[in-house]
């Protein structure tokens, strides 16, 4: 699968809630990164389990419902993509209405992800689910169960 072929199959994953699906999409070794990540967030995800682990409550706290805005920029590597895309859904907890935005610089080998490196605004992110305690028990396991 091309790079630009894993992003599309993987925003149709994520509209579908399909976390095992997305993380799937990742080489057996393959690294999520955070390169924005405060102090107490993970600023990587090691090999396809451990992604698939941390993405599987996802769908608990934001339930995307379409894709707003998508714009794939091929790089002088072809196995390196940038996307730049908007998601918009509701807020599970409040079930209030979110839009986000997120860019990602994707690395693909072998027809699976290599490197994701997500570049997101943890300032949008915690207004969106209600404050910085929310997003970081979010995102750091203190709502996982």
């Amino acid at each position: 699968m091309q790079p630009a072929d894993l992003v599309e199959r993987g925003l149709g994953l994520l509209l579908q809630h399909d976390m095992a699906g997305f993380a799937g999409l990742w080489a057996e070794d393959g690294v999520l990164e955070f390169p924005f990540a405060s102090a107490g967030y993970p600023p990587r995800v090691e090999g396809r389990d451990a992604i698939r682990e941390y993405l599987r409550d996802y769908p608990n706290l934001l339930d995307i419902r379409d894709v707003t805005a998508k714009t794939v920029h091929e790089t002088a590597d072809p196995a390196v993509v940038v996307v730049e895309f908007t998601v918009a859904g509701v807020v599970v907890a409040k079930q209030t209405p979110y839009e986000l935005s997120y860019i990602a610089v994707i690395t693909v080998e072998g027809g699976e992800i290599r490197r994701y490196r997500d570049y997101w605004s943890p300032l949008a992110a915690a207004e969106v689910l209600g404050g910085v305690d929310e997003l970081t028990a979010a995102f750091t396991g203190g709502d996982r169960g």
